[in-house]
């Protein structure tokens, strides 16, 4: 009996501080999904050496970009994962220019799908691979995460991921931080165990 390939969770840490509130509630995440059997790994950003998007559209002619730096090695890790949770402090509202200026270089992606048609996702694919989105804020504003999911949603599209769940917690300051709030650290510990089980329940259906 052939045995599947482990399922690959790939943590992006797009706040510019190191082990504070959304970074810690991603690595709840990621332990839930290691303790589910899933092969874990996070990505801090800020330790990256990357430029924005140009907007040069060099890639709208063969699909590439132009720009080769630290990125180029971690696109080809993300369309290699199974699983993508993807963080960022609400900062000004949005999410931070760590987070933004790695979706912005996905454009290239982009052109491949919809300018030279050289990229295409089965809708098999996609609900294999899953996309998270996590996030903290200070305020308590019910709509304060609202202005991240448009560019969360389309990174996601780009890319060949549902757009799975959210794990989203505001009110840090209220709380004094992530590790004082009442259910958060559980809540995506538990979700990333889900994320594991949902992925491996697909892969069984569609080799049965």
């Amino acid at each position: 009996m052939m045995t599947m390939p482990e399922i690959r969770v790939l943590g992006i840490s797009g706040s510019p501080r190191r082990h504070g509130n959304t970074e810690t509630l991603l690595d709840a995440l990621l332990e839930g999904s290691r303790e589910a059997g899933g092969a874990t790994e996070k990505v801090v950003l800020r330790e990256l050496t990357y430029s924005p998007c140009r907007g040069c559209n060099a890639c709208h002619r063969d699909g590439h970009c132009i720009v080769k730096d630290d990125l180029t090695d971690l696109f080809e890790r993300i369309l290699g994962t199974d699983c993508l949770a993807i963080a960022s402090p609400i900062y000004s509202m949005g999410i931070t220019a760590e987070l933004k200026g790695l979706i912005d270089r996905a454009q290239f992606l982009w052109a491949r799908k919809f300018i030279l048609r050289s990229l295409y996702f089965s809708e098999e694919h996609i609900r294999s691979h899953k996309g998270i989105f996590v996030s903290t804020a200070g305020l308590g504003y019910e709509h304060v995460f609202d202005a991240a999911f448009p560019a969360i949603t389309a990174f996601f599209n780009t890319i060949g991921f549902e757009y799975w769940d959210n794990m989203i917690a505001n009110d840090m300051d209220k709380y004094g931080g992530i590790r004082k709030h009442p259910t958060a650290l559980v809540e995506a510990h538990e979700k990333g165990r889900k994320v594991v089980g949902a992925i491996e329940r697909i892969r069984k259906k569609a080799g049965s």
